[in-house]
């Protein structure tokens, strides 16, 4: 019986797997804007009412393709952090990835992580990460890995500042503030390269969201 759930598990998985790149494929060819479910039924092989047999609707598929821009940045992440002094200076470098790689792409991270689109990541993040283990980051850091399994962005910070607590920079009742700082800093800029309000480099953004957050988390700091 188990045999037979695990066929159907792989199955189920495989042809996700296929809804997911087709959908992709159109997002990065034509648009978010362009993807329409006759248009990924042609590319994946399927009949559109196959489509609901995997998805709820065209938004949940979507938010599943979406989260492909992730890996560029989840990919990087050990490489950002393994330098790291501390873990203070660890969540500085993880925001620092984050933000290089959102910033490439501001517009859809903005609806992945801030409007009601992302809703739908509630349900599919660990599934998507069954269904394309090789995106997540690798075992030997079970902190950032923790990290990125978290349901939305406001847990992810939290979870990220857990270790400044033990490490004792900062305090646990502490922790909703500062993770707050962080995401006003974060989407205010974010906002900024959306609505082409301040023209700079990716570079330039990323410095400069970085030195706002450092500077917002000294005000809760521990004195050494």
């Amino acid at each position: 019986m188990t045999e037979i759930i695990d066929k159907k598990l792989i199955q189920r998985r495989r042809i996700m797997k296929y809804y997911i790149e087709a959908t992709y494929k159109i997002m990065e060819e034509e648009g978010i804007d362009m993807v329409t479910i006759r248009k990924i039924s042609d590319i994946a092989g399927y009949n559109s009412a196959t489509l609901y047999n995997y998805f709820e609707n065209l938004d949940h598929l979507i938010a599943f393709a979406s989260l492909k821009y992730l890996k560029s940045y989840a990919d990087n992440l050990i490489n950002y952090t393994k330098k790291s002094k501390n873990s203070y200076d660890k969540y500085l470098r993880i925001w620092e990835c984050f933000c290089y790689y959102s910033f490439q792409n501001p517009v859809l991270y903005h609806k992945i992580f801030f409007e009601e689109f992302g809703n739908n990541l509630n349900v599919a993040l660990r599934e998507y990460y069954a269904i394309f283990p090789d995106e997540l980051t690798p075992d030997d850091d079970i902190d950032l890995k923790n990290m990125l399994l978290q349901y939305n962005i406001y847990d992810r910070t939290a979870q990220s500042l857990e270790k400044c607590v033990k490490d004792g920079y900062l305090n646990q009742n502490d922790i909703d503030k500062v993770s707050e700082l962080s995401l006003l800093i974060y989407e205010g800029m974010l906002d900024r390269i959306i609505s082409k309000m301040w023209k700079c480099t990716l570079e330039e953004a990323t410095e400069r969201t970085i030195y706002y957050i450092s500077k917002s988390i000294e005000a809760y700091k521990i004195n050494d």
